[in-house]
């Protein structure tokens, strides 16, 4: 049985074809199978098509991006004009195939304008600017006229290389071939300019444009927030509504994006409505910029009921929103918006992961970032330096310093953020020599420190508390230009500080410009560090009436200098502005309440700032435990670290010290044994000094000098002039004359200019009636040209703070203090109160014993 011969094409066949590949083409990808389903009926039922219908079987395929069968029609197609040439490139440009569609369109017979276009834009919409470029001057140079496209696509990628130069040459080859006039060519004109840094000639270009349409009008307001001009960007946008030419996708985006810039919220929420009113706001593109503005606004309530209100999820949608999760420290949360990422198959890009990882750093997720470091390896997405720089930054943040140096020394890129994310690192890990190393080996590198790299430099000189490093960097922020940065500036302030010059901090602290909240916190902490607490209050108290708002930071340094100076008024002043901030809730906040009532004497108030607080840090607990142990009440601050214990809270070496204190004043020796060696056994921790100077002072009032002295002569390392004064003072209670001398040989020995340990032995022999030695030990402190340091006392009434000295008559009420004195010292006799002996001890300056007895050559070992 032999075929039936071809169908011949008839015009309702040719119509009918036509007609539904054209369909399908319009239809995208989604119409594939149906035109799959046309193809093969045509090809079953005989027709041969006629050039037209081929070429719209063509375009189908190249259309639904499956240039394959696009191919096989191709090259079964017996004649083939332009338009099935130009399809078949189409075809490859969409699917990213350019070197096929190079191969193509180099066995063209007759490229036209459209072929050239096709390349030029297919480069152009990679990135590949310079090839796009260098394509044109070869389709010049073959004398094919450029239309409108071609300028378009030229103009853009000017815009891409922010070449202006070349931008005017292809303005002016528009004005030649008389496409200027050209609404298409003139947008590109007005995006052109607006990308290369040049908005006044892109608005005097657009402001001259006999026809502007949407594009234009949104290349106008882009190019306002490109060139950061978001006000202008704004009022173009207003006046484009004010003409009634309605709104376009690149216009919401644009002015969203200057909201985000000015954090202006109140214009966003107006813009948002006015999107949602031209049902815009489910958009990809005008949604992804709702949420950015809001989440960059800090609002994350209405940034997530946009980022749900999108009915898609894209990956630049949810980057918004992570971005504004980590920037208001919300780790946790981002991370759980990566799992969705992943598991909704919505995928993820470098900007997803550098969020990631930054979030991994917020919570100091280690482990969660090692499993994102690795899917990054997987993904192949490791290699972008952002990415690296944020893995980086996760490390050092992380305390794993070692991974930080592995991943910066395999970096084949380093930028100014590489840099940056070691030097902190290396700073945050207190390695503070090698972080100075390695802002020289940036330098070397060719790579210019900024403002982030000093910051970290300067906190390393302030931890070493190097004063010759700090000046040499110093003088190096001098000469980049940063020296009045308030930053880092602040930063030489606080590394002034912290190596004791505090007058050149101050003087700096005075030439700073612009004093914002970090300089003055910078000065207030300085003076509060170098124990000059008064200071600190009056530079606080002028920062406050030039109208600079204190933050957490701020409070809590005034609530220290409070709890030094013993200033409870003013302590409950800031309490009071801390309640009407709403800071109550952060947890330094808190501790330091605890500890400035504690240290003040008001321990029921402590106690109850302790139990409102939301979180207790170990900071909180020793702030009670101290406080109770300070003011004698000792079983209440062992009380509280049993309480502590049990919250399964680590102490630490001050919390030892506090509760070792606390046994002495209570006179618990079995107890203070027992906490001593529970340092070493449960808490991994080696008893310092000042647990060894407790301990003198527990088996001192327990069970004599002799045995306080075996302990001393047992330690692991040689005592200090602490251990050695704690153990005289212990022997003026006990009257033992032959420790006390031993004691006190040793303290001279180690600090041969402290007066106090003459006073404390000429008091421990007065305790047992020896005034010869009373008289000879005051010779010698009279002969070494030493004197007490005279006993300090203050007090405060009504706001206002009252210091005396021994024998001050400075106070201008110092003679109605002396008579009260004097008339308590009189009931107080008349009580029947008997002061000790050594109160009264008289020096002898005749007395028997030789002026020239060394006090050292007289005591034995």
């Amino acid at each position: 049985m032999s075929r039936p011969p071809p169908a011949q094409p008839g015009p309702l066949a040719n119509a009918t074809f036509s007609h539904l590949f054209q369909l399908c083409a319009h239809a995208g990808r989604a119409a594939l199978g149906a035109g799959r389903a046309a193809h093969a009926r045509m090809l079953v039922s005989g027709f041969v098509p006629t050039a037209f219908v081929a070429n719209c079987l063509l375009q189908m395929y190249a259309r639904c991006t499956d240039a394959a069968r696009a191919r096989r029609v191709f090259d079964t197609m017996p004649h083939r004009d332009t338009v099935s040439w130009n399809t078949m490139l189409t075809a490859y440009a969409h699917e990213g195939d350019i070197g096929t569609a190079v191969s193509l369109f180099g066995t063209m017979p007759d490229p036209d304008v459209v072929s050239w276009n096709t390349l030029v834009s297919s480069y152009c919409q990679r990135g590949m600017f310079r090839d796009s470029v260098g394509l044109f001057l070869e389709m010049a140079r073959r004398g094919v006229a450029p239309d409108r496209t071609t300028f378009a696509v030229l103009l853009k990628a000017c815009g891409g290389l922010e070449d202006l130069a070349l931008g005017v040459q292809i303005h002016a080859l528009a004005v030649k071939t008389g496409l200027e006039a050209d609404v298409r060519a003139g947008s590109a004109l007005v995006d052109m300019y607006g990308k290369c840094r040049s908005l006044e000639d892109a608005l005097c270009f657009f402001q001259g444009m006999g026809e502007r349409n949407w594009v234009s009008w949104g290349a106008a307001i882009a190019g306002c927030v490109q060139n950061e001009q978001y006000t202008r960007g704004l009022e173009l946008f207003a006046q484009m509504q004010r003409l009634g030419l309605g709104v376009s996708q690149p216009a919401y985006a644009s002015v969203f994006r200057s909201c985000a810039a000015m954090s202006c919220l109140s214009t966003a929420r107006q813009l948002h409505a006015h999107a949602i009113k031209n049902k815009f706001s489910s958009d990809r593109v005008v949604g992804t910029a709702i949420v950015d503005v809001y989440a960059k606004a800090d609002s994350l309530v209405d940034a997530k009921k946009a980022f749900f209100g999108l009915p898609n999820h894209t990956v630049e949608t949810c980057n918004a929103m992570m971005v504004g999760l980590v920037r208001t420290g919300l780790g946790a949360e981002a991370m759980q918006l990566f799992q969705f990422m992943m598991r909704s198959g919505t995928g993820f890009d470098v900007v997803s992961l550098s969020g990631v990882f930054s979030a991994c750093a917020e919570v100091k997720g280690y482990f969660q970032g090692l499993q994102v470091h690795c899917l990054a390896i997987k993904s192949g997405f490791d290699a972008d330096v952002c990415v690296r720089n944020a893995i980086l930054d996760l490390y050092g943040k992380c305390k794993a310093l070692v991974e930080a140096y592995l991943i910066f020394q395999e970096m084949e890129q380093r930028d100014s953020v590489s840099w940056n994310a070691i030097i902190a690192a290396l700073e945050q890990n207190e390695c503070y020599e090698d972080t100075i190393a390695h802002l020289n080996e940036m330098l070397r590198s060719g790579m210019e420190p900024d403002d982030f790299t000093y910051g970290s430099v300067l906190k390393a000189c302030a931890g070493l508390q190097s004063l010759e490093y700090g000046l040499m960097v110093h003088n190096k922020v001098i000469k980049s230009g940063l020296g009045l940065d308030t930053f880092v500036a602040s930063t030489v302030v606080d590394m002034y500080c912290k190596c004791g010059m505090i007058t050149e901090a101050q003087k700096l602290h005075d030439r700073i410009g612009r004093q914002e909240l970090i300089s003055w916190n910078s000065i207030i902490s300085g003076f509060s560090l170098n124990k000059q607490s008064e200071e600190a209050q009056k530079f606080f108290s002028e920062m406050l009436d030039i109208g600079v708002k204190p933050d957490h930071f701020t409070y809590a340094t005034v609530l220290d200098t409070c709890a030094n100076l013993a200033t409870i008024e003013l302590g409950k002043q800031i309490h009071g502005q801390i309640i009407k901030q709403e800071m109550l809730g952060d947890e330094y906040i808190s501790s330091t309440l605890v500890d400035m009532y504690a240290k003040c004497g008001n321990m029921p108030d402590s106690l109850l700032m302790f139990e409102k607080a939301q979180k207790l840090d170990f900071v909180s607990w020793n702030a009670m435990i101290c406080g109770y142990a300070l003011h004698g009440q000792g079983l209440q601050a062992l009380e509280m670290f049993e309480r502590m214990q049990k919250a399964n809270v680590l102490p630490n070496h001050a919390t030892f010290v506090a509760v070792l204190r606390a046994c002495s004043h209570v006179g618990l020796l079995d107890d203070g044994c027992r906490y001593f060696h529970l340092m070493t056994t449960r808490y991994n921790l080696e008893p310092q000094l000042e647990h060894f100077a407790c301990m003198v002072d527990i088996l001192g009032r327990s069970k004599g000098p002799q045995e306080a002295l075996k302990f001393i002569r047992s330690m692991p390392f040689e005592a200090d002039a602490v251990i050695w004064k704690t153990l005289l003072s212990i022997c003026k209670i006990r009257q033992d004359i032959e420790v006390a001398e031993i004691a006190a040989s040793n303290v001279l020995r180690l600090d041969p200019d402290d007066s106090s340990v003459y006073i404390l032995l000429s008091n421990v022999y007065a305790e047992s009636g020896k005034w010869v030695d009373v008289s000879r030990t005051r010779r010698l402190m009279r002969q070494g040209r030493l004197k007490k340091e005279p006993g300090c006392s203050w007090i405060e009434v009504q706001s206002e703070m009252h210091g005396f000295l021994v024998g001050d008559k400075v106070h201008p009420r110092s003679q109605e203090v002396y008579e009260m004195l004097n008339d308590l010292i009189c009931e107080m006799q008349l009580s029947g109160y008997e002061p000790a002996s050594a109160f009264f001890a008289e020096v002898d300056e005749e007395g028997s014993a030789s002026e020239q007895d060394d006090l050292l050559g007289t005591v034995g070992d």
